[in-house]
């Protein structure tokens, strides 16, 4: 049987023992002292961050999906994550897929009981067809969310690449992962509320493993999100201001540059190179979306 209180997350906070005395101003300089050793957690992680993108990136490139999978706070995190691929990387929605325990009703309305449940979190990866060329990360604070464990459990037999994202080392998740991320952020200034550090540590990684993914997958030119959907007023100036910024075009130019090409990446091969649409597509197609490659196969520089 687990033991809860012996887990990192679960212990009481000395620093904030009497945080229920303080001021307003004495609060939130307690929990912000607190959060500044989020950065420090997640920094000591980074080589296994790393090896976690690369098998996302091989993944995605034959074909694969990313999925997360938590329950509580940390499925929530991992569904913001997700849902913010297709609007930043234009991917498709079914590429990364965040899942939560007890469904999208727990999103809003919480749904603890659910993560006790090994058996949904496996019938989770059995309903999707997880298998070969996917990429699964189980995101538990406490490394021991049965739904999560269960989840990951049936995503390795079946294949995939596990990955665990938890704030306790020793995790049980570990177990069946392949990776194992664990920033561990100590004591919450709430004994047990990993809404705070733990998720605010989750977010910080799961930002570096889209983020980094996407990069690697050619979804930025330099650092710019050259394959954003312009799909309000602010993102289509956005767009227009990326076409100037990496080419050096003025506005007109880069604007007309857009309507010809219909994408941010096709205006910038076109206006770099002096080529046609037509030929601006079939380069980037060849360059595997590439930016760079596109550009060098046209002759151009960058």
């Amino acid at each position: 049987m687990l033991e809860y209180h012996k887990l990192t997350t679960e212990q009481v906070n000395p620093a904030t023992a009497d945080i229920d005395l303080c001021s307003a101003e004495e609060i939130v300089r307690l929990i912000n002292e607190e959060d500044k050793k989020v950065a420090q957690a997640v920094g000591g992680c980074l080589p296994e961050i790393a090896r976690a993108v690369d098998a996302i990136v091989d993944g995605l490139k034959q074909g694969g999906h990313l999925y997360y999978i938590g329950a509580g706070t940390s499925g929530r995190l991992g569904v913001l994550d997700a849902s913010e691929c297709p609007p930043t990387y234009h991917t498709d929605p079914g590429l990364v897929v965040g899942i939560i325990a007890g469904g999208d009703g727990a999103l809003r309305n919480s749904s603890e009981g659910a993560e006790d449940s090994a058996e949904m979190g496996r019938q989770e990866m059995t309903s999707r067809h997880v298998g070969l060329h996917d990429v699964v990360v189980g995101i538990t604070a406490s490394g021991s969310a049965r739904y999560v464990y269960g989840a990951l459990e049936e995503a390795r037999r079946r294949g995939a690449v596990t990955i665990a994202l938890c704030n306790t080392d020793p995790a049980a998740l570990s177990e069946e992962a392949d990776i194992s991320i664990l920033p561990v952020t100590g004591p919450e200034a709430i004994m047990g509320s990993t809404r705070m550090k733990a998720g605010t540590a989750q977010k910080m990684v799961l930002n570096m493993l889209s983020t980094a993914s996407m990069v690697r997958l050619g979804k930025t030119f330099h650092n710019l999100m050259v394959d954003l959907v312009p799909g309000n007023k602010k993102l289509a100036d956005r767009s227009v201001r990326i076409v100037m910024q990496a080419t050096g075009a003025e506005r007109p130019e880069a604007e007309q540059a857009l309507q010809a090409g219909g994408t941010a990446k096709n205006a910038i091969v076109i206006l770099l190179t002096g080529c046609s649409p037509e030929a601006a597509a079939e380069a980037l197609q060849k360059a595997d979306g590439l930016v760079r490659g596109a550009v060098a196969l046209l002759g151009g520089c960058c």
